[in-house]
């Protein structure tokens, strides 16, 4: 039986821009600010979200310029997700990349936005803005198991 799901049967560079787009759960995972060690260049994530971020919405202000805003700022790619191990295990580019499928509470699922929050996956009830944290304080915000 052949899918009408875009996603089961596109390749990720084949999506068109609303279909890319609309991969994304909203969870904001990849909001949150992430710390690296330089000796091992293990990646730790933090309960600090960007500056940019809507918390209640958990989507970006200023999604257009946010790669202008925040240099730092990753725009995901077909291209670039091989490199992007520090995507959560979750998240909806990851799971498609490694040939996964997309959990029940995942929007185009579920067909529900709060699908996602009810499920825990999204970092609404956690998060804090990283301007309210001095820097040499990050590390204290940093969250065990957390991908």
């Amino acid at each position: 039986m052949k899918s009408n799901n875009f996603w089961e049967v596109k390749t990720l560079d084949q999506l068109n821009r609303d279909e890319w787009e609309s991969l994304c759960d909203g969870c904001a995972r990849c909001c949150l600010l992430k710390l690296q060690e330089d000796e091992t260049d293990l990646v730790y994530y933090t309960n600090l979200h960007c500056e940019y971020l809507d918390l209640d919405k958990c989507h970006c202000q200023e999604y257009q310029d946010r790669s202008t805003l925040v240099p730092d700022c990753v725009t995901l790619t077909a291209k670039n997700l091989e490199n992007l191990s520090w995507m959560p295990s979750t998240c909806a580019y990851r799971l498609l990349y490694e040939k996964k499928p997309l959990p029940s509470w995942h929007p185009l699922i579920s067909g529900s936005q709060e699908t996602v929050h009810d499920a825990g996956i999204s970092i609404r009830s956690f998060s804090v803005c990283e301007s309210n944290v001095e820097e040499n304080n990050r590390e204290m915000h940093i969250i065990e198991d957390f991908s």
